[in-house]
């Protein structure tokens, strides 16, 4: 790619940051909604690693996007717009937002939970409600005046329930007790251990346990549930119905929240679980929907998240439509 001098992305440029725990997208976009370099980088888990090392993996691709772009490294752009994985909580934003500015990429630095990402790729404009299902479980809403919605989604101790990693460990618990004798009939009990080659549950709790299985393999588990539920078994096909009602539990809560229940209002429904399209799920998270939210309108997100960082960014220095349309356009092409 050709250098691109800075005075040509302009005050209103934007470097779009979509971080989630297993990758990043950067993206540098020109005033015009040009969108002039890209780049992958891995994931981002603050958590784990601590805030710098975990912005140092974003770094990484930043530099890659200003190689591309033939900018020299110190070149600030006109605003950061960073959606992040584990920046659940304000105060977690604040901090990262913080880190991100140290590093003098942009003349201003914004930083939202990446589930805000999902929502703005998904709508014309900033207002709507977002449920994410993929490995965890989250909910987002946002208004055009800039008020939210939101919930901690931290885990059990924020009340969530679902997501891929929390699908696996219901249907472990439930094959378990199948198998010992303390729960009811389930084929999830033959069903599970068998995707690992496995003919027991107790085969299986062991290898989990002894780690001969790596515990990041227990998202493979939650596919044999769905199939498992299609399949007409009943403990699988309650834990599906558990999940449609959590979604439409956090939509309509965000709905009522942003007083947009009485309005006609996009739900994007993002995520692996979600691009799926499991007809059980689906199916069923619509019907509820049409009861509780009848104004609803629910449609699955598959566009890059990076996509919805970038207009977040675009939204906040003011660019005009026709700017928003060329960086959709770029992504809606691919």
């Amino acid at each position: 790619m050709t250098a691109t001098p800075a005075a040509v992305l302009g005050t209103g440029s934007v470097l779009a940051i979509d971080a989630g725990n297993s990758k990043t997208d950067v993206a540098l976009v020109a005033a015009d909604g040009q969108v002039v370099a890209a780049a992958r980088g891995g994931g981002f888990q603050p958590p784990l690693v601590g805030v710098e090392a975990a912005v140092d993996v974003l770094a990484d691709a930043v530099a890659r996007v200003f190689a591309e772009a033939g900018l020299i490294p110190g070149t600030r752009i006109g605003h950061v717009s960073a959606c992040l994985a584990n920046a659940d909580l304000p105060v977690e934003e604040k901090q990262l937002a913080a880190a991100l500015r140290a590093r003098g990429w942009g003349e201003s630095v914004t930083v939202h939970n990446d589930t805000f990402a999902i929502l703005r790729a998904g709508v014309e404009e900033p207002r709507g409600v977002a449920v994410v299902c993929g490995a965890g479980i989250n909910c987002v809403g946002l208004r055009p005046d800039g008020r939210t919605a939101r919930f901690p989604a931290i885990g059990r101790i924020s009340g969530d329930w679902g997501g891929g990693w929390g699908l696996a460990e219901e249907a472990l618990w439930h094959a378990a007790r199948a198998e010992d004798g303390r729960g009811g009939p389930t084929e999830l009990a033959r069903a599970l251990p068998a995707h690992f080659g496995l003919d027991s549950m107790y085969a299986l709790i062991e290898a989990l346990h002894l780690e001969r299985i790596d515990a990041v393999r227990r998202h493979e588990l939650t596919p044999v549930l769905f199939a498992t539920a299609a399949a007409g078994d009943p403990v699988a096909h309650s834990l599906v119905d558990r999940l449609a009602d959590e979604v439409v539990a956090l939509s309509t809560v965000a709905l009522t929240r942003l007083d947009l229940l009485g309005e006609e209002t996009p739900v994007l429904l993002g995520g692996s679980i979600m691009a799926a399209r499991h007809p059980q799920l689906d199916d069923r998270i619509r019907a509820l929907l049409a009861d509780r939210a009848p104004k609803a309108v629910p449609r699955i997100v598959t566009a890059r998240p990076v996509l919805g960082a970038a207009l977040l960014g675009l939204d906040r220095v003011g660019a005009a439509r026709e700017v928003h349309a060329r960086v959709r356009a770029h992504y809606e092409a691919r």
